[in-house]
């Protein structure tokens, strides 16, 4: 069985949720709320997650971008 192509609104949405599950995995594991038991690099983390966001708001101005023209 052969999968469907990945469009590039799929691409979006794959990067739209990315970046809200790290961004907020990223705030949840600061010291903030309390003791967690994670072994995770906050910067790391933080700095994947601004990764992917910045990659979703640069698929959304090529989107809107290609229904403008």
């Amino acid at each position: 069985m052969q999968l469907p192509p990945l469009t590039f609104s799929d691409l979006i949405l794959l990067l739209g949720v990315g970046a809200i599950v790290l961004i907020i995995t990223a705030e949840l594991t600061s010291s903030r709320y309390g003791l967690t038991n994670l072994i995770i690099n906050r910067k790391k983390l933080r700095t994947a997650a601004l990764t992917i966001s910045i990659l979703f708001l640069i698929t959304i101005v090529i989107e809107i971008i290609g229904i403008i023209a």
